[in-house]
């Protein structure tokens, strides 16, 4: 069996509002097929099916889920890989956002390109569309795209953008990989204890009891820990809560502590340089997309500041914004901050000597990826170690305390 997604036609598109429904049927060589599409009713499906050559068999109307799906990210780079491909191959614009629509497995962003057809259709151009969902696309999309249309090189633009993006969640996701992993080291060592401590260790207790000896202290600070934790296990899970809880609201509320935050974070071992660099990476790579677009260099400090995803280098960014609206040179004001690598600073100075700064910025963007790329790899293998070693400290620091008293006894006897 086959499947297949029916794409609307824009010459039949219906105006009444649509539902995806799932339908199966037999092509003219008799082959099975089942796909799912959108339409206003199972009628207009069914001669839509026809039409294609498609014999309709069974179709209902694909239940929504409990949970409308967010839009992540990831889906907008990947919607403006899908809108940059179609408008290369020459698939107007409305036809080219309908067939995103169709074939998006994510109700919230069928919905969100829908919205944007609309105000297409409407008048607006795709700049000022994508600017009335600012949650979803932010100034340097938009800016790209305005640049574009009004350049007439919208394609152009759409390829650095969706470029852009890609790479940008490519080293997001690098990032994260490497913060899992103290936060792997970490769960594992309090689920391990967790269970020691409440099903283990009281199985011992019932054995030191009929000992009729006095137990060595460390065994008696265990089981007083494993005691409390049975009849009070609730407070370090609400405590746990409570602390994810107010620190998230305090970097949300305080810029203070935020700068704090990002400050410390960048002095951590091996993680605060994977975090330096991917910072650097982010900074040229932004600056290199929106220089690209023609965007003026003060102007575009706005969105660099924004897209280095550390208080400390956003709050440099704006101090370089400052600098060369007064007409320094792009390397001096970096060279300032004293934040940035030498070799930024030399490559910065290059480009602007030789005017190929969008060039060059891109090969520092390129660089620094692949040092965080490496840092990463060799992260989860310095990682292995500790985590066993911490498991095994804390695993075996429970059993010694286990069998101290069994020692003893044995010492006496």
């Amino acid at each position: 069996m086959q499947s297949k997604t029916l794409n609307k036609p824009g010459s039949t598109t219906p105006s009444a509002q649509q539902f995806m429904y799932v339908w199966e049927g037999a092509n003219r060589n008799g082959v099975k097929m089942r796909g799912e599409t959108l339409a206003v009713n199972p009628n207009w499906l069914r001669a839509e099916l026809r039409r294609k050559g498609i014999n309709p068999g069974r179709i209902y109307r694909k239940p929504k889920p409990l949970f409308k799906p967010s839009i992540k990210p990831a889906d907008i780079a990947h919607f403006a890989r899908q809108l940059t491909t179609m408008m290369r191959s020459g698939v107007p614009m409305v036809q080219s956002l309908e067939l995103i629509a169709t074939s998006s497995d994510n109700i919230a962003v069928r919905e969100l390109v829908k919205k944007l057809t609309t105000d297409i259709e409407g008048g607006a151009n795709l700049g000022n569309a994508l600017a009335r969902h600012p949650k979803y696309f932010d100034k340097l999309f938009v800016n790209l795209v305005k640049a574009g249309e009004q350049a007439g090189t919208l394609e152009t633009m759409l390829e650095k953008v969706a470029t852009y993006k890609e790479k940008s969640e490519a080293l997001k996701a690098k990032i994260k990989k490497a913060l899992m992993y103290p936060v792997i080291v970490i769960v594992a060592a309090v689920v391990v204890s967790a269970i020691l401590l409440i099903w283990v260790i009281p199985q011992f207790k019932e054995v030191f009891s009929s000992f009729g000896a006095d137990l060595p202290a460390f065994t008696l600070m265990v089981i007083n820990l494993s005691d409390w934790l049975q009849a009070n296990w609730w407070i370090p899970l609400l405590s746990f809560v409570a602390a994810g809880y107010s620190f998230t609201q305090a970097r949300q509320r305080s810029k203070a502590f935020d700068r704090f935050v990002d400050r410390a974070s960048l002095k951590m071992p091996i993680i605060g340089n994977i975090l330096n660099l991917s910072a650097v990476a982010r900074f040229s790579r932004t600056l290199s997309t929106m220089f690209a677009a023609g965007v003026p260099l003060v102007e575009a400090m706005d969105s660099v500041a924004g897209a280095t995803g550390n208080s400390l280098y956003e709050d440099a960014t704006r101090r370089m914004q400052d600098d060369t609206s007064r007409g320094v040179q792009l390397n001096t004001a970096m060279q300032t901050t004293q934040i940035f690598p030498n070799m930024v600073v030399q490559m910065t100075r290059i480009g602007e000597e030789s005017g190929r700064l969008e060039e060059m910025l891109a090969k520092v963007a390129d660089y620094y990826e692949e040092q965080v790329d490496n840092l990463v790899d060799t992260l989860a293998k310095q990682i292995e170690p500790l985590i066993m070693a911490v498991l095994g400290g804390i695993v075996g620091s429970l059993v010694i305390a286990m069998y101290l008293p069994i020692f003893k006894l044995g010492a006496v006897v």
